[in-house]
């Protein structure tokens, strides 16, 4: 069997050396934090937006605020929609429009903040494990070259091997990165969206609260939107 036969990932994983493996190990942790990350918050986004569509249909039929609060009772705390809308009403029993209006902003910034939870994770994920992987690429390529010039069998072919095995690190580094900048993007986009509606929703519902409307009454900014 020719020697460049040989050459691969497991034999660049049984010639690494200590810090190799360490910077594997660095970008195995990345990537499972990665799609951990997605996971978890693709399915948590999943279900919060099936809940806000059976919170908001409701909502918007209700024809007195004691109808909402019926409607809250049976929502759960962590739906954002729902939470607005509960700390309002009980903020607008509790103090005059300014009040109200301090006690909206704080809920959304609570879940602006909840919403952005772990992105950070991704950024940094994204911008950083292409460097790693080029790093170890790097190493590897020097000890390489070293190992072949104290062998004194520089030609191409018994170069081209171990140079390209190196490369594996910088592949791994991108294979890690793709997926959090793309997961990034996606969830910067979609709490923006979601940040969008639930400002608006607000807006409706202090006109609701501080006008002594009827819910049915108040045209969603939304609907009016479209119309």
């Amino acid at each position: 069997m020719e020697p460049t036969q040989s050459l691969g990932f497991a034999h660049f994983l049984a010639q690494a050396d200590a810090l190799a493996r360490g910077l594997l190990v660095v970008l195995l942790a990345m990537s499972l934090a990665t799609w951990y990350l997605i996971a978890t918050k693709g399915i948590e986004r999943w279900i919060e937006q099936r809940r806000s569509r059976r919170f908001l249909a409701p909502f918007w039929a209700s024809g007195t605020l004691a109808q909402v609060q019926s409607c809250l009772e049976g929502t759960r705390g962590d739906e954002p929609f729902a939470r607005l809308a509960r700390h309002a009403m009980l903020a607008h029993r509790k103090g005059d429009g300014e009040f109200l209006t301090r006690a909206m902003r704080r809920v959304i910034e609570e879940d602006t903040a909840r919403m952005e939870s772990g992105l950070t994770v991704l950024a940094s994920v994204g911008s950083t494990a292409p460097f790693v992987g080029l790093f170890g690429t790097v190493w590897a390529i020097y000890h390489a070259l070293t190992a072949i010039g104290i062998s004194g069998q520089g030609t191409l072919d018994k170069v081209a091997g171990p140079v390209g095995e190196a490369l594996i690190m910088t592949a791994i580094g991108l294979a890690v990165a793709i997926p959090a900048v793309l997961a990034y993007n996606g969830f910067v986009r979609s709490n923006r969206l979601v940040l969008a509606r639930l400002d608006a929703f607000a807006h409706d519902l202090y006109a609701l609260l501080t006008t002594g409307s009827q819910v049915g009454a108040v045209v969603p900014l939304k609907q009016a939107a479209a119309g």
